[in-house]
């Protein structure tokens, strides 16, 4: 589903709920129906929050994380400052880069946004 797709359902199960659910219970405790449309609301809310930003954002942090795992020594990669290279020796939290002058730089493994292609 679009992000688009999914607000729009989001925004009609919020207006539709509370009336479709005030309606009074003849077998409910008194004050019970009254919350009833408030945890609807909390659940519909929490699933969007869910699907809408926390499980890309883990996604996002699984690729990264799969990425950094499979560098190894002659990966060409770029970083998160925009810098090219190729790796020269990698340790447990950073990298030592080749450039194309020949100089050498040290960064973190968290700053490599992507490999390049051969």
């Amino acid at each position: 589903m679009t992000k688009k797709l999914a607000v729009a359902i989001g925004f009609i199960l919020l207006s539709v709920a509370p009336f479709a659910l005030a309606q009074e219970s003849t077998t409910a405790a008194p004050g019970v129906s009254d919350f009833l449309p408030l945890i609807i609301l909390i659940v519909v809310f929490g699933g969007i929050f869910y699907f809408m930003l926390i499980r890309p954002q883990r996604k996002r942090q699984q690729a990264m994380t799969t990425l950094i795992d499979a560098l190894k020594r002659g990966d060409g990669v770029i970083t998160a400052g925009g810098i090219h290279g190729v790796i020269d020796s990698i340790g447990d939290t950073s990298i030592v880069l080749n450039l194309e002058d020949g100089s050498k730089l040290r960064m973190s493994k968290t700053s490599i946004v992507r490999k390049q292609e051969k």
